[in-house]
């Protein structure tokens, strides 16, 4: 989109390009042996996404975008970890993008194990996906209590909601954490938005969003 792109810009694309591609007519821009050679050497990706490692979740897909035009950093359940900090900061600082896209997804399965795992008789997990679970675990406790629930069954759960309540949840620890990434939306030179990908209809549907877009 070039450098000048304000975040409302990038954003604006990124929602045309969604468009695309849920009515089935996408371009598939950018993905040729010429931009192939334009960017062997380097990349001006127009948004950084972090979102969930899901199968489903192909961003460039998506947003109907091409080779350079994202920045993707993914791990299930989109958690918030040093890793993702830093790759979102230099997404930021060194590649200069005014967006960061937070993507969650229903039918999600870090957010079911995370319900799962309340229950009563859930079964330990491994050590590694139980400290990616216990990032979400607090949304769905706060889903729970919000039906005045004295203990929490996981199958009246909702898991939409609990999805809803991580991907806000990941946006407010990403601004928490980063006070570099806090700095650039004061500035008014990044935006951050949080959206949830519906997997049937193809839509990413914007949740919250921080800055102007």
């Amino acid at each position: 989109m070039g450098e000048a792109a304000t975040p409302a810009d990038v954003w604006t694309d990124l929602q045309r390009g969604n468009d695309r591609f849920v009515s089935g007519e996408p371009r598939h821009p950018r993905q040729d042996v010429d931009r192939r050679a334009e960017l062997a050497f380097v990349q001006t990706p127009d948004a950084a996404l972090f979102g969930c490692s899901d199968s489903r979740l192909a961003a460039e897909i998506i947003f109907d975008k091409g080779l350079g035009d994202l920045f993707v950093v993914r791990n299930a359940g989109q958690v918030i970890s040093d890793s993702v900090l830093g790759s979102l900061e230099y997404a930021v600082a060194v590649l200069r993008v005014p967006l960061i896209l937070v993507l969650g997804h229903d039918g999600c399965g870090a957010v079911r194990a995370a319900i799962d795992s309340q229950a009563a008789d859930a079964q330990p997990l491994p050590a590694h996906i139980s400290r990616i679970i216990e990032k979400i675990v607090p949304a769905v406790r706060r889903v729970a209590e919000s039906k005045d629930a004295t203990s929490i069954d996981p199958e009246l759960v909702d898991a939409l909601a609990v999805g809803r309540e991580h991907l806000r949840d990941t946006v407010s620890e990403l601004l928490e954490r980063s006070e570099m990434i806090r700095a650039a939306v004061a500035e008014g030179t990044l935006a951050i938005v949080g959206a949830n990908y519906r997997l049937l209809e193809g839509r990413a549907v914007p949740d919250i969003v921080v800055g102007v877009v």
